[in-house]
């Protein structure tokens, strides 16, 4: 195990992680602009994800999530994940691409849900996307995301990791397949970043667990 444990900051939560793994900082900033780094972003940083990425997450935690919205989910490819597990309760994105329902900007969005959200953010504004996500749920539901490791870092973020301490944060030990556009075959090497899903319980105010999954 990479690392098991509880740390009461976001800060801490990074450092502690670095040591585990035996990297600096400067190793991090070095991988995160590695993946996809020839080629222009996807305009609307649609990275679709290997759903064996949620399947693993689902199996290996025992997560317990409710009526789960995706609220970016491109071509389907964690929603259907969630159907077939009888969890999914919506499944929409800002773009047509074949699947659930198009709709206006995410962040117009008002309603509380009455479940959880569960996506893959765009890259560019993962963090607007956690805060919105966490305004659009209840007390006690779940947002999980996601993201790169590199979310735990950065002084922009550290106000809004500290005012909502994830829960738990899930750190991949493999690399994960996400491909430009849902382009799997020519995008078929796992990417050079570390994700982790990030899981927020709206309403908790204690220690982040830290954990490794497959």
């Amino acid at each position: 195990m990479l690392y098991a444990g509880t740390v009461n900051s976001a800060e801490t939560l990074f450092e502690k992680l670095k040591e585990k793994m035996k990297m600096s900082k400067g190793d991090f900033t070095t991988l995160g602009a590695s993946a996809h780094s020839k080629e222009e972003r996807e305009e609307n940083d649609f990275y679709a994800t290997d759903p064996k990425a949620l399947e693993i997450f689902l199996d290996e935690t025992g997560i317990e999530l409710r009526n789960v919205w995706e609220c970016a989910c491109g071509e389907g490819h964690l929603a259907k994940v969630l159907d077939a597990r009888g969890l999914l309760g919506r499944a929409s994105d800002l773009i047509d691409r074949g699947y659930g329902v198009t709709e206006s900007n995410f962040y117009y969005s008002s309603e509380i849900w009455e479940g959880d959200i569960l996506t893959n953010p765009p890259y560019g504004d993962a963090m607007k996307f956690c805060q919105h996500a966490l305004d659009c749920v209840d007390e006690g539901s779940k947002v999980v995301m996601l993201m790169r490791i590199q979310f735990l870092e950065g002084q922009r973020r550290k106000p809004f990791l500290l005012a909502n301490p994830p829960k738990y944060v899930y750190v991949s030990s493999s690399r994960l397949l996400l491909a430009k556009n849902a382009y799997f075959v020519k995008y078929n090497t796992p990417s050079a970043n570390c994700y982790a899903w990030y899981v927020w319980e709206k309403g908790f105010k204690g220690e982040t667990t830290l954990r490794n999954e497959t």
